[in-house]
């Protein structure tokens, strides 16, 4: 039994038994004042008096006996005593009476105050340094303190407050450091014995002063040493150095208050409440007063209500983090604590939601006062890869058990109630609130609730807000929300953030982060492009692996990249410059050979391969990065490949302006040369995000002149370097520049670099890239002929030391009559095709290689085969070239009928020979033309049937549509093989041909009809087919403008496939400045395109060509100009009616048109066209009036656009000119004058109008973060969907429907001469155009700010389009075309990338239209002029065509200037979610 203290000595002692041992020390310890007992000697009594004690047992003392030395020990003198010694052995004489004694402390009041004083103060501080002389006796006093339990005493003391505020401080305090000089820790039987003390205080006190209690919480907090408490973003800065600093283990003061806690939960948990109840309950009063402001109520600034002062605030944060801690070591002490962190949640003031959330937050997930543990380290250049079945590499540098997750109970399940309080606090007005719900969620997930484990609902629910959050209207959220996932490991990614989704499911966790790469803001897009790098490097191991649930998780991340380039934003490019050379394929991917370990911990950096084999890893990492690329992606890559030989010229150029202008110090020619090196500067900083730090970069690069740092970037730009070459010489670069006194030019530097370097498509690559397309290794042999082909046709240069591979390869594969080749080796001939376009010289034709080529031409599969074969056996033309086409043609022709053996190969070899060497043929030509066209095109043998398809994949085609494709290819090849004169006799049956097959919707047959798919597929190639012919001017001079309108028709065909096949055509041609730009009209025409994504790549295409036709330095109103043109159009157009309601259907094409085409600065041109339409006859039809009401409804909808953007409208003071061929003159001055003043449209039309354009902002549904400007806070509320069945009709209600006449309307276009029918079909045709307009009229403006378009936009057409189209319309020559010399001397970049916003055509097809244009010309000579103005005005006659003509056009009362209106609210951008929704949102 412990001992009490007593009045023991007062009270008379019972009498003894006669047995009792009595003590027999006499010696005095007492001393009268002036005469002290030697110190020598009192400690030789004093330990002679302990010995004796020690010896007694408590059974079998006399307790009477120790009154005479209990008194002395317990005198002033001796616990003061100055000599340690002393002190320390009468010490251990009071503990042995104590004990002796118990229960009864023979020692007075006063007396134990003094002794728990020196005991307090004294001897237990003195045992933290174990090499005191007098340890023993200190430890002494420890255990008996421990054992006996005289400690208890303490509680009795008057002033025990103190002396327990004292001990306990003490011993926290001396067994987390040490005293000894030699370093010497406290030894654990001294803690465990300090630790008994203290426990036994608190098992027998009723209560703990609460700076006691405050010392005991204080303890906890040493888990965030060193350096005090850390943020949580502070510990992912932590590199492998630093991990060295983070604690291994608790410490042992942090150890005993954790004992003490888990010991008396119920009473610890007492004081734990009462501790915090003086913060938080104190804090959070504050939080719901006003802050006296009239409408702080109303006000949603939540920093306007009152809260907790800064001092309040800063204990505040400290309690939150004890409370995190607290959970992590004891949970059950904050049982009463945890309902006031609750009602924190719900506080006016949003730094207290803001806190409490932090805190719930790390709680669940078993993160205390150290904070998270580090994310997870992913090196994407880490060889080999990560594995699923690995051990975890992904691991933290350095593991800390302070910030290791740990939870011991689920608090989910023992708060169910705060738990879900703390979910809701993810829809939080506060933007902070629902940052820190979204950190917290991240770590919850990723930790497995302190790895204790959540329920599959409220893993599900988590999972879910994260990936809300991903797209929350904040930009703090969203840059949370990916910063949350980068705490997860890879394993992780896959099966947690995966489970419901890969990063191809709409509305994932992942797809949510990808959209991410296209945010607004750089700091989200950054991190999250960085993220998703890390994350598929990571997977490529299990990729190539053929990991089923990776590949579905994370297969998709590379395509959502690379789709970021469609939105033509130079930031973004960069961006995924650097995600692809620094995560996807890194450059120092695989990692050369080391000593030592990587990063990681792993030792994979040991086994590296060697060069060669690097070069093949590399290779093969290329290989799955292309192979998990969908079709807009890949198409994207290739064309970030393809700039690679126009930005080496670029920067080649660059580099020797830098040479000649030494640093500033020439000696002659000075201004010539700076100016020249400007204006380098000047064209390679447009392609930067910041052009003017580009510009400022490359001068002070240029200024340094490091002659060294020249020769390393002509290596990485070489093309004749390998791989290792390049990354050396860009290694040595970047650290020079690093250590140069202007190393900020590197981010200017370095994407240059990126682009002009050859990393990817490297020589070095080319030859596993090969073996890979022979073996077909891995399944990935189809896309390394896709890679080769596409080598060989933008950069052939790279194959120089591989065409005779290439050669060999197709002598040993060559297919006989009997043999039949690998289908595989048509990509072989492509790519050999390609290389012999640039150097037809180099490719060894001896007699068996033509022959071979021969072999391909007659008996290759599939058929293209002979495409190509004839190619390369055609590319020397030199003196053998005849005598090879010869011998083919013989061949050819001593079986060429219908149905014999490759019939197919050698009508395709008989097209190339038509085109390349028509006087071989000659001798054929009428055997030639009978089989084309009589017994091939005319000629129908499949029967047709109702159930026939409307298209099929040129995979399913049978033999007889082939056929006839290649014939019409063939007659067409023909009138481009000869010269302009006899071209224009051959012409007439061909366009004849052409004609009806695109009015008659393919259909030649005049007793038999053709199946519907056959029918497809002729009038998209003879609608392509007459385009192509008009890339001449002696054949586009041939194309009247009926015709033209027929063409365009085709546009609106009921087939998808055939739209969107001639539109991409259309799109690559005037991209490349082959057709005059009257073309661009038809483009328009798509203004009811019902595949949302087609429809958004061409408004993205017709934005960045009318952006590039506004930026040349020449500014002439082409895009502009297309409004007469698209009127006129429009007036022929087979559904035209004066009514209201198909005016309003003619009012969406010209709103497409002005969307895409409008800005405030050529707004008054654009009207200006529109207005003088109205006073002018049509030409094709001088009684029509329909282009005059087009006329007024075009400038109504000019002004209804101007009212909805708040422009000022500013009038065009210069004259237009109109198309001659499609408007006329008036005869008089007062016909002009009666026309301008009449009003064509009917009443109603601006109601309609106002309907129109509210439906359309009704219609627009974006996700506020994938806008890329910063919008205003209110959002469009989005609507369903409405359809011309169901657009409201003013005056009714909105929802009221139109008459159900109206509803059905189709896009397919009717032939200018159709065969007689049925009523009924007559009328199906008809509507077939109505209903697919009415079908997908919804929304028609993209965009409500003309920045967003010029953002999105900027720079595309630089890189696509290498003619400048000019303005024919203005009577100017429109050929704008350069020779390549001078465009490499302006720097200019255009090798035909039209295709990175459309389809890419086939190369060799693209070669094989500059074959067929060379030396043919491309005058587009201007085909409009001014018209005659009226005879009153004293002007007689035409005024002669060009831009200096003017004439002054009627007034109009249409031409005041509208009054301005409200500027509509702009709805934030989003990915959609169903493609049915047609609204003209910007395709990201």
């Amino acid at each position: 039994m412990a001992p009490r203290r007593g009045a023991a000595v007062e009270e008379e002692e019972p009498e003894q038994d006669g047995d009792l041992m009595s003590l027999q020390f006499d010696e005095p310890l007492t001393w009268r004042p002036g005469k002290p007992i030697p110190t020598e000697q009192l400690l030789k009594r004093l330990t002679s008096l302990s010995k004796e004690l020690e010896q007694m047992e408590q059974e079998t003392t006399n307790t009477a006996s120790l009154n005479k030395v209990a008194k002395e020990v317990a005198s002033h003198p001796l616990l003061t005593h100055k000599d340690k010694g002393v002190r320390a052995h009468t010490a251990c004489c009071i503990v042995e009476i104590l004990r002796l004694c118990a229960p009864n402390a023979p020692f007075t009041e006063s007396q134990l105050k003094d002794i728990f004083n020196l005991c307090v103060n004294a001897i237990i501080p003195a045992l933290f340094d174990p090499s005191n002389p007098y340890n023993s006796q200190h430890k002494h006093v420890l255990r008996s303190f421990a054992e006996v339990k005289s400690i208890v005493l303490l509680n009795e003391v008057d002033g025990s407050d103190n002396l327990l505020l004292s001990l306990f401080s003490n011993i926290f305090d001396g067994v987390s450091s040490s005293k000894s000089a030699a370093g010497e820790q406290v030894a654990k039987d001294v803690q465990f014995a300090m630790q008994e003390i203290l426990l036994t205080l608190i098992d027998e006190a009723g209560g703990l002063p609460a700076k006691v209690v405050d010392v005991i919480m204080a303890q906890f907090l040493r888990a965030a040493a060193p350096g005090g408490m850390r943020d949580k973003q502070d510990n992912a800065s932590l590199d492998e150095n630093q991990g060295t600093l983070l604690l291994k283990e608790e410490p042992e003061a942090y150890q005993m208050a954790k004992t003490i806690c888990q010991t008396f939960p119920d009473k610890m948990a007492r004081f734990v409440s009462q501790y915090f109840s003086d913060v938080i309950l104190d804090a959070t009063s504050f939080a719901g007063k006003s802050n006296g402001h009239k409408d702080a109520e109303d006000s949603e600034d939540e920093n306007a209500l009152s809260g907790p002062s800064e001092s309040d605030m800063k204990e505040l944060k400290k309690a939150h983090v004890l409370i995190r801690e607290l959970w992590r070591a004891a949970p059950l002490v904050l049982q009463n604590v945890v309902p006031q962190v609750d009602a924190e949640l719900n506080a006016d003031h949003v730094h207290l939601r803001q806190l409490a959330t932090e805190t719930l937050g790390d709680m669940v997930s078993g993160i205390g006062a150290a904070g998270p543990p580090p994310p997870p380290v992913i090196d994407p250049s880490a060889y080999p890869p990560l594995r699923w079945d690995e051990e975890d590499r992904t691991e933290a540098i350095a593991a800390s058990v302070l910030t290791t997750p740990l939870s011991a109970i689920s608090f989910s399940q023992t708060h169910p109630v705060t738990f879900h309080n703390f979910l809701s606090r993810k829809i939080d007005k506060a933007a902070q609130v629902r940052t820190a719900w979204t950190v917290s969620a991240g770590y919850i997930v990723s930790t497995s609730a302190g790895g204790i484990g959540l329920s599959r609902e409220d893993e599900t629910a988590l999972i879910k807000g994260l990936g809300e959050k991903l797209t929350d209207s904040d930009e703090k959220v969203r840059l949370a929300a990916v910063k949350a996932i980068e705490s997860f490991k890879f394993q992780d990614v896959v099966t947690k953030l995966g489970h419901e989704g890969g990063v191809g499911k709409e509305g994932s966790v992942l797809s949510n982060l990808a959209d991410r790469c296209r945010d607004r803001k750089p700091a989200v897009r950054v991190a999250a492009m960085a993220l998703l790098g890390r994350i598929w490097a990571a997977g490529c191991g299990e990729l190539l692996a053929g990991n089923e649930v990776v590949t579905a998780a994370i297969s998709g991340i590379p395509s959502r990249i690379l789709k970021c380039f469609y939105a033509n934003d130079t930031e973004l490019n960069v961006l995924i410059d650097r995600a692809l050379y620094e995560f996807l394929v890194p450059l120092a991917y695989p990692p050369a050979k080391k000593g030592g370990k990587n990063p990681t911990g792993g030792s994979q950096s040991q086994s590296a391969p060697s060069a060669a084999d690097a070069d093949a890893i590399r290779a093969e990492r290329i290989l799955i990065l292309f192979r998990g690329l969908d079709a807009e992606a890949k198409k994207a890559l290739f064309v970030l490949q393809a700039r690679q030989p126009q930005f080496s010229n670029v920067v080649e150029t660059y580099i020797k302006q830098c040479d000649l202008y030494n640093g500033g110090v020439m000696d002659e020619n000075a201004d010539r040369k700076t100016a020249n090196l400007t204006r380098s500067l000047e064209y390679i900083a447009q392609f930067m995000p910041d052009p003017i730090k580009a510009k400022n970069d490359l001068q002070r690069f240029a200024k340094a002149n490091d002659r060294r740092n020249y020769y390393l970037i002509r290596y990485v730009i070489g093309k004749e370097n390998d791989f290792k070459t390049v990354y050396k010489a860009l290694k040595e670069l970047i650290k020079r520049v690093q250590a140069s006194k202007e190393p900020a030019i590197l981010d200017t530097l370095l994407p240059l670099l990126y682009r002009s370097g050859c990393i990817l498509f490297n020589r070095s690559h080319l030859s596993t890239i090969m073996d890979y397309s022979k073996s077909d290794k891995n399944g990935m042999g189809a896309i390394a002929h896709e890679i080769l082909n596409e080598v060989s046709q933008r950069n052939p240069d790279l194959f120089k030391s591989h065409i005779g591979q290439l050669c060999k390869d197709l002598v040993e594969q060559a297919p006989t009559a009997s043999k039949p080749n690998d289908p595989a080796v048509v990509e072989t001939l492509k790519a050999c095709a390609s290389y012999c376009r640039k150097y037809p010289k180099e490719v060894p034709l001896d007699r068996q290689f033509a022959q071979t080529l021969i072999s391909y031409a007659l008996y290759g599969q599939p058929y293209k085969a002979a495409k190509y074969a004839v190619n390369i056996l055609l590319s020397k033309q030199d003196s053998k070239t005849p005598v090879h086409a010869t011998d083919l043609i013989q061949k050819i022709m001593k079986d060429f009928k219908y149905g014999s053996p490759n019939f197919l190969n050698k009508l395709t070899a008989v097209a190339q020979l038509e085109l390349h060497v028509p006087a071989v043929t000659a001798e054929y030509e009428d055997t030639i033309l009978n089989m084309a066209v009589q017994q091939i095109v005319l000629e129908i043998r499949t029967e047709a049937s109702a159930k026939d398809p409307e298209w099929v994949d040129d995979a399913d085609l049978d033999e007889e549509i082939q056929l006839k494709l290649v014939a019409l290819k063939l007659l067409v090849k023909r009138l481009h093989g000869v010269d302009e004169a006899e071209a224009k006799e051959r012409t007439k049956p061909v366009w004849k041909m052409l004609k009806k097959l695109i009015t008659e919707k393919g259909e030649l047959g005049k007793t038999k009809d053709t199946p519907k798919h056959h029918r497809s597929r002729l009038r998209l190639l003879a609608a392509q087919l007459l385009m192509k012919l008009c890339k001449q001017k002696h054949f586009d001079d041939v194309l009247v403008p009926a015709e033209f309108n027929s063409l365009a028709w085709t546009t609106q065909d009921p087939v998808a496939e055939v739209r969107h096949g001639f539109l991409e055509k259309l799109q690559k041609y005037l991209a490349e400045g082959k057709l005059r730009t009257r073309f661009y009209t038809i483009v328009f025409l798509a203004a009811f395109e019902p595949v949302t994504e087609f429809k958004h790549r061409l408004e993205t295409w017709v934005r960045s060509r009318a952006l590039y036709f506004q930026n040349q330095s020449v500014k002439q109103p082409v895009m502009e100009a297309i409004i007469a043109r698209l009127i006129h159009l429009l007036a022929h157009h087979p559904d035209y009616s004066p009514e209201l309601d198909s005016l309003v259907d003619h009012a969406r094409y010209l709103l497409f048109y002005v969307s895409l085409v409008a800005t405030e600065a050529n707004l008054g041109v654009i009207y200006k066209y529109a207005e003088r339409i109205k006073q002018t006859q049509d030409s094709l039809s001088p009684t029509n009036e329909n282009h005059r009401v087009l006329s007024d409804l075009a400038q109504a909808v000019i002004r209804k656009w101007q009212e909805k953007k708040n422009w000022t409208f500013q009038a065009y003071p210069d004259k237009i000119g109109l198309p001659v061929g499609l408007y006329a003159g008036l005869k008089s001055h007062d016909e002009a004058q009666a026309a301008a003043e009449k009003q064509y449209i009917p009443d109603g039309i601006d109601e309609k109008l106002d309907e129109l354009l509210r439906a359309i902002d009704r219609k627009k549904k974006r996700k506020p973060a994938d806008d890329r400007h910063d919008h205003p806070s209110k959002r469009s509320r989005t609507v369903p969907r409405l359809s011309a069945a169901n657009e409201p009709k003013p005056p009714k209600p909105p929802k009221a429907p139109k008459p159900a006449s109206k509803k059905v309307k189709a896009k397919a276009k009717k032939p200018a001469k159709v065969k007689k029918t049925s009523e009924s079909a007559a009328t199906s045709s008809s509507q077939r155009r109505r209903s697919g307009r009415a079908h997908t009229s919804q929304s028609y403006i993209e965009r409500d700010d003309d920045e967003d378009d010029e953002e999105m936009l900027e720079g595309v057409a630089e890189w696509e389009y290498e003619d400048d189209d000019s303005d024919e319309d203005s009577g100017t020559d429109g050929s704008g075309d350069e020779s390549q010399e001078e465009n490499e001397k302006k720097a200019q970049n255009g090798d035909g990338e039209s295709s990175d916003l459309s389809d890419p055509e086939d190369a060799q097809e693209e070669a094989e239209d500059q074959e067929e244009d060379e030396d043919k010309g491309e005058d587009n000579e201007g085909e409009e002029e001014e018209l005659p103005p009226a005879k009153s005005n004293g002007r007689k006659g035409r005024a002669a065509a060009g831009p200096k003509t003017k004439a002054k056009p009627a007034k109009s009362k249409a031409s005041a200037k509208p009054a301005p209106a409200k500027t509509s609210t702009r709805a934030t951008r989003g990915r959609r979610a169903n493609a049915d929704d047609d609204e003209m949102d910007e395709d990201d």
